[in-house]
């Protein structure tokens, strides 16, 4: 598609793009904003670079998509408590995010989409996955697509069993400066059931939605949700349906949480690297 506003160029034949010719510091025009949104939906995740943001730009940037969403488990900045600092210094040896995810799927509304700002950056490494959970849905065969119509899934926000159940704050204990972010969510409700096929709202078109935070299917036992559950989460993510962006430092990128999901890798143990994230607040998947 074209755009009036700015350029974009495809960075992978399954998603993702650059958007050149916008500086997000500056409050953007009515059109602008509106061939941004219309970027999101048809690249899935959309990639700025050269900007210079503070908290304060990058969270006006945010808001005209939709409110502030607060990571149950994890604290913001202390003047800024919507931002989430996502920090690995230099010797840490546990990466933030470094699987399969999809942002707070373990809630009752999922994040709408997340906006990613890179501060500080490791020399090389520490790029990010993105996959397409619509090609995802579109391979499966129609009997599989049948059989999973109304299947739904049960998600989790701690005590994961890939970590042997153990809380966050003892995952990351000693070998991450993001234990000091860790807190308790309270009532927020942090184990959930969604559907494993979701329409998406703006769009009409039909994704699988899944992602490291899915234990088992609802309704079903661990053991019998494991062969499909594991398939499903490797075919997701096959290379075809992904593409890999390298950071620079002034990069945003903004992913639409509702089709996609991320990876992010963990390749620069011994140097620093330092982001900011902002979460749009979802709706409830159908």
């Amino acid at each position: 598609m074209s755009y009036q506003s700015f350029d974009v160029t495809p960075i992978s034949g399954a998603l993702g793009a650059e958007v050149h010719g916008i500086d997000l510091s500056i409050p953007l025009s009515k059109q602008t904003f509106e061939e941004v949104h219309e970027a999101l939906l048809d690249n899935l995740v959309i990639f700025f670079r050269d900007q210079d943001l503070t908290p304060e730009q990058q969270l006006s940037f945010a808001r005209r998509f939709g409110g502030i969403h607060l990571h149950p488990y994890m604290k913001g900045l202390d003047d800024h408590p919507e931002v989430l600092a996502i920090i690995k210094e230099k010797d840490d040896t546990r990466t933030f995010g470094a699987s399969w995810h999809v942002d707070q799927m373990f809630t009752e509304k999922p994040a709408m989409g997340a906006m990613l700002y890179a501060k500080e950056l490791p020399p090389a490494g520490g790029d990010t996955l993105y996959a397409n959970m619509y090609l995802a849905y579109d391979a499966l065969s129609e009997g599989m697509k049948d059989m999973l119509t109304n299947v739904k899934t049960f998600a989790v926000g701690d005590r994961f069993k890939r970590l042997g159940g153990q809380s966050r704050k003892d995952v990351y204990k000693g070998v991450s400066v993001m234990a000091n972010h860790v807190k308790d969510p309270g009532d927020v409700k942090t184990e959930n059931e969604h559907p494993l096929v979701r329409t998406h709202p703006e769009t009409g078109r039909k994704a699988l939605f899944i992602g490291g935070h899915v234990q088992r299917f609802a309704g079903m036992t661990d053991e019998e949700s494991a062969p499909l559950l594991n398939y499903l989460k490797a075919h997701t993510v096959r290379p075809e349906f992904t593409c890999r962006f390298g950071w620079k430092p002034g990069s945003l990128a903004f992913w639409d949480n509702r089709c996609t999901q991320h990876f992010a890798v963990g390749d620069y143990n011994g140097s620093r690297r330092e982001m900011h994230r902002v979460t749009i607040q979802g709706d409830r998947p159908v």
